[in-house]
């Protein structure tokens, strides 16, 4: 997963304009394909989570009122082989990797799947070890400890999945804190879920 974030892919006006603005009229996002999909055609809920500063999980709480399971699927301190430049990071730096899935706690339904690159070495100890367990979301973590963080759209695009699970929306953004990129999340969207 972390070869994601090795390459910045060629900045378009239109995902651009997500880093301000909720409401794009024509603009498009690129599908893995090399086709074209015009955001108006997004479900409406997945438009929303692909503009949200806020925290995702409470959005999808309130949406399909439930409480939202963070399930972590993979946690490990890692050593990046290639830089990454969203992150300022050089090959070789200690990051926590991690990979969730949100849940619905009573449904069992896999709302989103999340994949983020952590700068530990940037936040307090105890905030470190809350990160390290991975048994809460980010953005919970961050609002509950208090730091002032600010949230950066960089990408946002379109992936084909397993055969049976069809076409995923995603979203990369960035997370600073005191002016210092420290976190890197893609956050993707099973597309059926949402149209349905």
């Amino acid at each position: 997963m972390l070869k994601h974030f090795y390459q910045i892919p060629e900045e378009t006006t239109d995902w651009r304009a997500l880093r301000s603005d909720g409401y794009l009229g024509d603009a498009k996002v690129r599908a893995r394909d090399g086709r074209y999909i015009p955001l108006a055609e997004f479900p409406p809920l997945l438009r929303t989570l692909l503009v949200t500063d806020g925290t995702v999980t409470k959005v999808l709480e309130a949406y399909f009122w439930e409480p939202v399971d963070v399930r972590a699927e993979y946690l490990e301190v890692v050593r990046p082989e290639q830089s990454i430049p969203w992150l300022n990071l050089e090959a070789g730096e200690d990051v926590l990797a991690r990979r969730v899935q949100l849940v619905g706690e009573q449904s069992g339904t896999l709302y989103a799947e999340a994949f983020s690159v952590v700068r530990l070495d940037e936040f307090e100890p105890g905030l470190q070890q809350s990160l390290v367990e991975g048994s809460v979301g980010i953005g919970v973590l961050l609002r509950e400890s208090g730091l002032e963080t600010y949230r950066e759209i960089m990408t946002v695009g379109v992936e084909s999945g397993p055969a049976e699970r069809g076409d995923w929306v995603y979203r990369t953004y960035r997370i600073t804190c005191d002016k210092k990129p420290v976190i890197l999340i893609r956050e993707s969207f099973p597309w059926r879920l949402y149209a349905s």
